[in-house]
């Protein structure tokens, strides 16, 4: 009980016991919750996301050359729970006012604000950040200096962004990586792409019914000029 559950007390424990039937003092409860329990009441960094992940978004940015030389800058807000792209935008000139804005418009009249966002200690999240962080009512958590495992949901997605998007194309300007960051996200990532996190299921795609399942004839749909392919069950 104390291992299982760290907010309780040895008198929550003995009252348990005695529900239970075991007639123990508080004393003994609180020699056996020495050994068994470890110092840090607060749990591990993996405990924490996985209890608090419905409620957690993460933030972060990467660069794309353009086929001038130009560098482009990402943006990208991403849900833990279901590794859902909630919202991604480009920009030359990334400022502290320019990410405030990005995450209220990120908090649509559908979409309620986070209660933690987890982002690194870049500069870019200057006091204006911090600001509209306030008003929205969102907790910020600052990853450690050089530690990317802090928010690895995030750092996953720029590597598969990457690796399946922009180590096979040319950028050449800031509206022609938008295009890419739309057809990528919306079709391929969220609602196509299988994550092994999930269980082989997209963020936001559909359950697959048992007919569709049987089906025998199987329809391809290219994304990204054919980078990447949609299958469905022909009609």
């Amino acid at each position: 009980m104390a291992a299982e559950n760290r907010l309780w007390g040895q008198k929550r424990i003995q009252a348990e016991l005695a529900g239970l039937g075991f007639q123990v003092s508080a004393r003994t409860v609180a020699k056996y919750m020495r050994v068994c329990r470890s110092r840090d009441p607060t749990g591990t960094w993996r405990e924490f996301l996985t209890r608090h992940s419905s409620d957690i978004w993460a933030c972060d940015f990467f660069c794309v050359p353009t086929v001038l030389f130009q560098t482009l800058h990402v943006f990208f807000v991403i849900r833990l729970a279901n590794r859902e792209i909630l919202h991604v935008e480009v920009t030359r000139h990334p400022t502290a006012s320019w990410v405030a804005q990005q995450i209220v418009e990120c908090c649509a009249w559908d979409r309620a604000p986070p209660r933690f966002l987890i982002h690194d200690r870049d500069s870019r999240y200057g006091v204006g950040f911090d600001r509209r962080m306030r008003g929205l009512g969102i907790r910020q958590v600052r990853t450690p200096f050089r530690s990317p495992r802090a928010n690895a949901v995030a750092e996953r997605w720029v590597r598969s962004a990457r690796s399946e998007c922009f180590d096979h194309l040319i950028v050449f300007s800031e509206a022609n990586l938008r295009r890419v960051l739309s057809a990528y996200v919306t079709y391929s990532y969220n609602r196509w792409q299988p994550h092994r996190s999930l269980g082989q299921a997209a963020p936001c795609g559909e359950a697959m019914s048992l007919q569709q399942q049987a089906c025998r004839k199987i329809a391809a749909a290219p994304v990204l000029g054919g980078l990447h392919h949609i299958y469905r069950a022909a009609a």
